[in-house]
């Protein structure tokens, strides 16, 4: 299907199309040196970011310095792992030694960072070449990106439209091949969302599964995670940031089940169909590729069970609790600024909460454990639960709603998301095929809380079945 339309990719150096696997390969054949693919991947990230707004910066002198030192690991065969010399991005939402992490914000400070956030510090561990600080909106706070300090990040795939976000930057570098490995967050959608957005994989891990550091002023709805082209890489990646840190008291002192790759096959798999979100409504044109796929599923043995979230009509009201007080909070912590110089959009949902009670906040976190419990319990029953990744297509870039849509928020049409944030599963998003007017579609596979491998496994199976709809 990708090869009779014009893909993300085109016009890029065939070195930005490779994997992480191929380039480990090449790299131990000495056919291709990190300096090299280092070179061209800072030059399609150049490229990209002209065409579409996808970094805040590139560190042009940094990533070519860490590729030299890989290129002599390499040589010396002491790297650091299969990965080492593979270039990656990081949002610019999290801490980064020796980089000016801006929260795609116009009034944060601009000094250079102390130290790596713990996924940071494994990634850099492994030998990962940073290219440079991908685009979010202000403190990430809405599935779309544009900010007051960075302007509005585009889809490759249409200009026109919105990649989605908050990790768009991410997910535009990762669709257009400009670096391999991205690091996303997501607090209600922002890895899934734009991955959905830009036809690429990203995973929500399980709560905890990688650690984070300094805290999230949105809380334990705020999860750190991998962005990438295919299904392979988003494991491998998710495997080199996943690990206990000290920093992060938030997840706990539970063993998570073991990361290793293994196989699926979704014969007699019982998996429940998810079709409405608890706001919003899904466009005719996602609900009939979700159909489409359903049947996919079926024909290869699936059992398809029927299903709702529990405790649907309240998961907006106890979302909007969790993220309106978290937006305040982030406020707060700027002390006196400029307000005028913040996103009109984040600076109103913030004002909501200013006069909220605690108690009715604490009211909310108990709901929410409800919830939470309940949802451990559904997908006790179940093997994977399933939906579409977003409930409507790609809009026009610059907006916070499907312009005509009625919505007021970006919360009302990500229904299919924030809910997973709430109850902390494992969740990822893998490309399902192309509207008719060339914009992606997208499925989104859970699984219960711990089982990261389980909805890898899915998705692999599903990228093997599917290869044309993959970049």
């Amino acid at each position: 299907m990708l090869d009779a339309v014009k893909t993300p990719l085109m016009g890029a150096d065939p070195v930005c199309l490779l994997t992480s696997a191929d380039l480990a390969q090449a790299y131990a054949d000495a056919t291709l040196s990190p300096v090299d693919v280092a070179r061209r991947a800072l030059e399609r990230a150049d490229e990209v970011n002209e065409r579409l707004n996808a970094f805040t910066f590139i560190d042009y002198d940094g990533a070519l310095a860490a590729a030299r030192a890989s290129e002599d690991r390499w040589r010396a065969g002491t790297q650091l792992s299969p990965v080492d010399g593979v270039p990656a991005t990081i949002k610019d939402i999290v801490a980064i030694k020796g980089w000016s992490v801006r929260y795609g914000s116009a009034v944060t400070p601009r000094g250079i960072g102390t130290e790596d956030a713990p996924s940071v510090a494994r990634l850099r561990a492994a030998g990962l070449v940073f290219l440079g600080a991908t685009i979010t909106p202000e403190f990430g706070w809405k599935a779309l990106t544009d900010s007051p300090a960075f302007g509005i990040t585009r889809n490759p795939w249409n200009a026109g439209v919105t990649p989605g976000g908050s990790s768009g930057g991410a997910a535009v570098a990762a669709a257009t091949g400009a670096g391999v490995f991205h690091l996303g967050s997501d607090g209600g959608g922002s890895i899934r969302v734009p991955a959905a957005f830009t036809g690429i994989c990203g995973i929500k891990p399980t709560f905890g599964r990688v650690a984070a550091y300094p805290a999230s002023p949105f809380g334990t709805v705020a999860h750190i995670g991998p962005m990438c082209r295919n299904a392979t890489d988003t494991e491998v990646m998710l495997g080199l940031m996943s690990g206990r840190d000290q920093a992060d008291w938030f997840q706990g002192v539970a063993t998570f089940p073991d990361l290793a790759p293994h196989g699926m096959s979704p014969q007699a798999k019982r998996i429940g169909v998810w079709r409405r979100p608890p706001s919003g409504t899904v466009e005719s044109i996602v609900a009939a590729q979700f159909e489409a796929s359903l049947a996919d599923l079926a024909a290869a043995g699936a059992e398809l069970v029927e299903v709702d979230l529990p405790m649907g009509d309240a998961l907006l009201e106890i979302f909007n609790w969790h993220w309106i007080c978290g937006a305040r909070r982030r406020l707060d912590m700027l002390g006196e600024v400029d307000t005028s110089k913040l996103d009109p959009g984040l600076f109103e949902m913030a004002e909501q909460a200013r006069d909220w009670r605690a108690s009715d906040y604490i009211a909310h976190v108990n709901l929410r454990a409800a919830f939470g419990s309940a949802m451990d319990r559904l997908l006790g029953g179940l093997d994977y639960l399933v939906s579409p990744a977003t409930a409507v297509l790609p809009f026009a870039a610059g907006c916070e709603v499907p312009p005509g849509s009625g919505l007021s928020r970006w919360i009302e049409w990500a229904g299919f998301s924030y809910p997973i944030n709430l109850s902390q599963q494992p969740a990822v998003s893998v490309p399902a095929g192309l509207s008719a007017g060339g914009l992606p579609h997208s499925l989104q596979i859970i699984a219960g809380r711990g089982k990261d491998s389980t909805v890898m496994a899915f998705a692999k199976w599903w990228e093997g079945r599917h290869p044309e709809y993959f970049l």
